[in-house]
């Protein structure tokens, strides 16, 4: 079987650092808000090319706790709206329902899948404050336009950055282009953890702190509580191993390229809708690989027969759950193509040429009729 993702091997990788790292926070009788957390914030922020980083407990939080920062700033109020693209993985609107706003979804663009930038200004409002964009698969999504539009009506662009770290857009990485980005660290992702982890960059120092102060329970001084805060910290374990494996990011993130260039130059069969590579090719890092065919459930049982383990992101899209009821009446269908229609292939790392060509060669000789 070609796994989807093979974690063990991914990790074991770096085994030997991990582990030295591990024995050190073991050994060290600090476990919360130590020198691993900082060691990594500020590895983290240099990479990004942010000012501020700050350790989470995991993606979702992340995205949660910069919407809140904003409200508490009194940037946004309970009941603003933020545009969202509707074929998104459902954390980035529970984010914002989560703060008591209100998520407007706007289309995505069917050849990228991500929202559609020449869509979201008719979606403005008097109560919208800010434009939740999401990397979708790790394709960076960002254009002048959306900049200018979010100066126009003065939006904040924050970022959903939990599966695009490394990604470029002339020369600035995701995670620096909004006004502030929220990563997750889930043991999937391009930059995981051994457990869930979350980050957030930014470049304004009273956000940063306000966030900081958030996440630990309100406050910045012990036992002094200015906000009515909640706990979501990095823990050194995981600020250990994230910094160990931040260092290698982009060499991981080249094999995801050389990969997808591999599956787009030889996938040939016709039945098969492929992604395309951007014009720079740094504006992508492979999270996934997404194929779309009208014969999708087909495809995956007949990949999973020849022993390729595949998986669909995602299935349902978030205005069509049952926690969103107030939505289902709602209609996107870009977004209800795209859930019906996509696949992920395995990508990662590990996966070896001889695994990338039995994809290939598996894949061409399906028959869909």
């Amino acid at each position: 079987m070609i796994k989807f993702l093979d974690l063990q091997k991914v990790n074991m990788l770096h085994q030997e650092a991990i582990e030295a790292r591990l024995l050190n926070v073991f050994r060290s009788g600090w476990y919360l808000l130590g020198n691993e957390v900082k060691i990594f914030e500020q590895n983290l922020q240099k990479y990004i090319g942010s000012r501020h980083a700050i350790g989470v407990a995991n993606g979702l939080d992340a995205l949660r706790l910069i919407l809140r920062a904003y409200i508490e700033l009194g940037v946004m109020e309970k009941g603003d709206e933020i545009i969202v693209p509707s074929n998104t993985y459902i954390a980035s609107i529970l984010a914002i329902s989560d703060n008591g706003l209100v998520p407007v979804l706007v289309e995505p663009d069917i050849n990228t899948y991500n929202i559609d930038t020449s869509k979201i200004e008719a979606a403005i409002t008097a109560k919208t404050k800010g434009i939740l964009i999401v990397h979708l698969y790790g394709r960076l999504v960002f254009n002048n336009d959306l900049q200018l539009l979010a100066q126009k009506y003065n939006l904040k662009v924050i970022e959903d950055n939990a599966q695009a770290i490394g990604a470029e857009y002339r020369g600035v990485k995701a995670g620096n282009l909004g006004d502030a980005a929220g990563f997750s660290f889930y043991p999937g992702k391009n930059l995981g953890a051994l457990g869930d982890a979350g980050a957030i960059t930014c470049n304004d120092e009273v956000l940063a702190n306000t966030i900081r102060a958030i996440a630990n329970y309100g406050s910045n001084q012990k036992y002094v509580n200015i906000y009515q805060g909640l706990n979501s910290r990095l823990d050194e374990i995981q600020a250990a191993v994230l910094d160990v494996k931040l260092g290698y990011i982009d060499q991981e993130n080249t094999r995801r390229r050389e990969i997808a260039k591999r599956y787009t130059e030889e996938i040939t069969n016709p039945a098969i809708v492929l992604p395309k590579i951007p014009g720079n090719e740094l504006e992508h890092v492979w999270h996934l690989f997404v194929i779309r065919t009208a014969a999708r459930n087909t495809l995956q049982q007949y990949l999973s027969e020849n022993g390729i383990h595949t998986l669909i992101h995602y299935p349902i899209p978030p205005h069509k759950q049952q926690a969103y009821k107030n939505m289902n009446d709602l209609s996107f269908v870009i977004s209800e193509q795209i859930h019906k229609e996509v696949l992920s292939l395995p990508i990662s790392p590990v996966m070896t040429d001889v695994e990338v060509s039995t994809v290939i060669d598996i894949i061409n000789n399906w028959n869909d009729a």
